[in-house]
């Protein structure tokens, strides 16, 4: 009874590896490109994207945002139980003013209607978590901007991949794991330009620990797509980590979530970065080059740096006692004369005879797998007989 057990369990595997190892080599068929030599940020010219930050009775006006929030939604592919309006009502609760809905592969409406629907979705189920070059480039013929979803979690994003990879207007912040950002400075050093967010990437609004503990503040008036999109194709917001205020009571949680620090006053004065804060900081620190730290400020609410000849960008990262962390966008050298920002067209050049070599491998070890799969369980069977 147990070898017949084994037998049936060891088939089984097999199958299943050989149905996995063939999506595989399907799902990896890609063109091959030759990429570009990678360069830093050069230029006159600093790009400051809070340029067109808004200001009422005197003050930066930020709406709060989360761009990265699942529902449940039609068909058996749910990865949260509850329904657009609880999870609406869930951030509202701490005090969101714009929350989109980025369930996989389809748009869903706000409950409060379509006035104010920022159409957001998060593309694929893909077997190795990983993103490609040419994906980018397609996703961006067809969207007003591409983010790059919970790079730490995606086992492929190295260094050398953050090298080559373009095609993105907002990279994902945070995911838990450091507030260093390592890779988002891997691609800014090499002139890949992009803004930063900080999401949820909420599942389970009923866990305190999961909820409101990642936003963006957006310096807009408008809460209708138009207006949003405006915002963040310009780079006039921020991004921010909160801590899980009373770990796991409601009540402390909400009402912290009503007192948060935040950035009064940034920007650009000649080659000057100046910011300015609601609290003191423990400590804010100016990013640049090879995520090289430029400049340090420790117990203060301000600081203002000179962007020296040899700095490429700079970005802010203000760090406050009760565990907040706020991040800026990043300020980076061009020339205005060739174009208004520092966002670049990749011109990877793709290599017919590179692409034409590997997909036929693909296509061999496919045929292969298949083969010898049916091989396999021909011979199972005949032993049967």
């Amino acid at each position: 009874m147990f070898k017949m057990f084994l037998a049936l369990f060891g088939r089984t595997m097999t199958r299943i590896i050989l149905v996995l190892l063939s999506a595989i080599c399907v799902t990896a068929v890609s063109p091959v490109y030759r990429f570009a030599v990678p360069e830093p940020f050069s230029g006159p010219d600093i790009f400051n994207p809070y340029r067109n930050v808004l200001k009422k009775n005197g003050e930066t006006l930020w709406k709060r945002a989360l761009f990265h929030t699942h529902t449940m939604v039609k068909g058996i592919f749910n990865e949260c139980h509850h329904t657009p309006a609880e999870v609406s009502d869930s951030l509202r609760g701490f005090g969101y003013d714009l929350i989109t809905f980025s369930n996989h592969n389809s748009f869903t409406d706000l409950p409060a209607g379509s006035a104010l629907d920022v159409n957001v979705y998060e593309h694929g189920w893909n077997l190795p978590t990983c993103v490609y070059h040419d994906l980018n480039n397609v996703l961006n013929r067809c969207s007003d901007f591409v983010q790059i979803n919970h790079p730490t979690r995606t086992w492929l994003t190295l260094k050398s991949t953050m090298e080559k990879l373009e095609g993105y207007t907002i990279m994902e912040l945070d995911s838990g794991r450091t507030t260093a950002q390592e890779y988002w400075d891997w691609a800014l050093s090499c002139g890949h330009y992009s803004f930063g967010m900080a999401n949820d990437d909420l599942h389970f609004p009923d866990l305190t620990h999961k909820i409101a503990v990642r936003c963006n503040f957006l310096s807009t008036e408008g809460e209708d797509y138009e207006a949003v999109r405006k915002c963040l194709t310009e780079g006039g917001f921020y991004s921010m980590r909160i801590p899980d205020y009373g770990h796991g009571d409601w009540k402390v949680k909400h009402e912290m979530n009503r007192h948060l620090p935040d950035i009064r006053e940034i920007g650009l004065e000649g080659s000057e970065i100046f910011i300015k804060l609601s609290d003191t900081a423990d400590s804010i620190v100016v990013t640049g080059q090879d995520g090289r730290r430029l400049d340090t400020s420790f117990g203060c609410d301000s600081l203002r740096y000179r962007f020296r000849e040899s700095d490429s960008y700079a970005r802010l990262t203000a760090f406050f006692p009760g565990g907040e962390v706020i991040y800026s966008n990043p300020f980076a050298r061009y020339d205005s004369s060739l174009s208004d920002s520092p966002f670049k067209v990749p011109e990877h050049r793709i290599s017919v005879p590179l692409t034409i070599l590997y997909n036929m491998m693909l296509l061999v070890l496919s045929v292969t797998l298949i083969l010898a799969g049916i091989g396999f369980f021909s011979k199972q069977h005949e032993k049967k007989d």
